[in-house]
């Protein structure tokens, strides 16, 4: 359902992605665990590179319709390994590597696993959510507006 993009070099988390306009933030926190990770160990990144590359074409429209940040703490182990930022409220939105750089209206603590179970429609976002699979602070119901995006971008 989501389309696969060519293969990275091996990058080390905090380390700015070669082939993609995501950005690390200097603020992002390290990673929890002792050794350095992947990012292509996370099934998660090409996603958010192509939704990255997606908000670039639409994110004009998308800042008019949403108003808001959405800030998604990746983990692995239970521990917080890599974060998103999905910034439809200011300019003409972004999508970058990093905690969000303005106070995040919305936050999403996900394994990775279940992000992906989700994206590709092997799990439904609010019952996992109601069985404690993820856990959402801030605005919970702006997360109908984030899966709308998801699934806007899945057609595109």
């Amino acid at each position: 359902m989501w389309k696969k993009t060519d293969p990275q070099p091996k990058i080390k988390a905090g380390d700015r992605p070669q082939t993609c306009q995501s950005k690390v933030l200097g603020s992002a926190p390290k990673p929890a665990m002792s050794h350095p990770l992947e990012l292509s160990e996370f099934q998660s990144f090409p996603v958010f590179e192509d939704i990255s590359h997606h908000i670039k074409e639409v994110g004009a429209q998308l800042v008019k319709r949403i108003s808001a940040v959405f800030q998604l703490d990746i983990t692995k182990d239970g521990k917080t390994v890599l974060q998103w930022t999905i910034d439809l409220k200011n300019g003409s939105g972004d999508t970058y590597l990093g905690s969000a750089r303005v106070p995040a209206d919305t936050v999403f603590t996900i394994p990775d696993s279940v992000f992906m179970e989700i994206i590709v429609g092997k799990m439904n976002p609010q019952r996992a959510f109601l069985a404690g699979t993820f856990k959402v602070r801030g605005k919970v119901l702006l997360s109908q507006k984030l899966e709308r995006i998801f699934r806007e971008w899945v057609k595109f």
